[in-house]
């Protein structure tokens, strides 16, 4: 599996170079004074967001990770080079946690964060030179650096996260209406990974979404794939929700549905002492109903009265066929967009 969400490494800035002792030794000035120059300072630690990586496979490759010391200083008064920074590339919406799982930092905008600074260079004995002490013989060593463990967890940006049962053609939908290309295959969890797929709703405007592994009851206690695929759905703002109404899985369409948001709201019961936490149960969402293309028009019917008694509009779709994909586009773009200058 070359999705990789998790990772636990550790990190350490690099430690200050030690200043210089050294002394002016030149035929034309017998009583050249101090020249030592300072160590050089010790590398930083910094994370750099790079919206191109979907993944934290590439840090899975060692446990260690070391920003360059900074060199001793120099005679002359020649300053010693700076450590090497250490540049950490991570996709959007890496968390990093410290070992008590506190949040350290959120690495949600592209760009560079510098999480450990470089112990400072440690000053030569030309620093020391005074009135009264003409030939210091001392010099600092330089400062350490830091270091800290620490686990990296990804949480997938999108703005549509695309949820519902295994097997309701989410994978299918997310190819049909994005270049995603995930894995479509008639059997549970055929989605092992979250996919991500950019849709264009007109020239400049576009939007992603998310296809969730699909969630089953329990999931929020490790059922099925589990509470670690739960999680990439606290970041998106809207969720499609797609349903099964063929009735090929044996299930009852509305207890699909009443299925998942039990799970969504159960997840919300375990985050709810996080003041940061934004509950899944609440937030906005389309209901589909997918693979009409397999459903006569009356048990079709059927499907929309049950929901319309419990007051949930949905929208009947095929992702094989195409059918109402566009209308669905528009849509969600008009629900990403809403509010956005824009427009």
């Amino acid at each position: 599996m070359k999705f990789i969400d998790e990772v636990k490494i550790l990190v350490a800035s690099g430690k200050g170079g030690p200043g210089c002792v050294s002394f002016r030794k030149e035929a034309l000035a017998p009583r050249g004074g101090p020249d030592g120059g300072d160590g050089g300072r010790g590398g930083d630690v910094i994370f750099r967001v790079d919206s191109r990586l979907h993944s934290l496979l590439d840090l899975r490759i060692k446990r260690k990770y070391q920003a360059g010391n900074g060199r001793p200083g120099m005679g002359r008064n020649c300053d010693g080079p700076d450590g090497e920074d250490l540049i950490i590339k991570v996709p959007p919406g890496t968390v990093v946690k410290g070992p008590d799982g506190d949040i350290l930092v959120d690495l949600s905008e592209e760009g560079d964060s510098i999480f450990l600074k470089g112990g400072l260079g440690g000053r030569g004995n030309t620093f020391y030179k005074s009135s009264v002490n003409q030939a210091p013989g001392v010099a600092q060593k330089g400062l350490p650096g830091e270091e800290r463990e620490l686990h990296l967890e990804l949480k997938l940006l999108a703005d549509v996260g695309i949820i519902g049962y295994p097997n309701a053609g989410k994978s299918t939908l997310i190819s049909r209406i994005s270049a995603a290309k995930p894995k479509v295959a008639d059997y549970p969890f055929t989605t092992l990974v979250p996919n991500l797929g950019v849709v264009k709703v007109a020239e400049g405007r576009s939007f992603v979404v998310a296809d969730i592994p699909g969630l089953i009851p329990g999931a929020h206690e490790g059922v099925g794939l589990g509470i670690q695929f739960l999680r990439h759905i606290e970041r998106t703002r809207l969720f499609l929700h797609v349903i099964d109404a063929s009735g090929f899985s044996g299930r009852d369409p509305y207890q699909d549905y009443f299925d998942i948001n039990a799970e969504l709201k159960a997840y919300d019961e375990i985050h709810e002492s996080d003041p940061a936490y934004k509950p899944l149960y609440k937030r906005e969402q389309i209901v589909v109903l997918n693979k009409i293309d397999a459903v006569d028009a009356s048990v079709l019917a059927e499907v929309e009265g049950k929901f319309a008694t419990y007051g949930v509009r949905v929208r009947p779709i095929s992702a094989v066929a195409g059918t109402n994909i566009e209308g669905l586009v528009y849509q969600l773009g008009e629900k990403v967009f809403e509010g956005s200058d824009d427009k």
